[in-house]
């Protein structure tokens, strides 16, 4: 399991598959300076 974020750290450098197929670049593609990122499982 990777360490937890701290205060004031910079969110990692990710590349996700989303909904429609695609990918996009986080935090890099998000607008504006926060984000929410949120992560489903999907089914138990």
């Amino acid at each position: 399991m990777a360490d937890k974020l701290g205060i004031g750290e910079a969110f990692p450098a990710l590349e996700i598959d989303i909904v429609d197929g695609q990918r996009i670049r986080v935090p890099s593609q998000l607008g504006g300076k926060y984000g929410v990122v949120l992560f489903y499982r999907g089914h138990w």
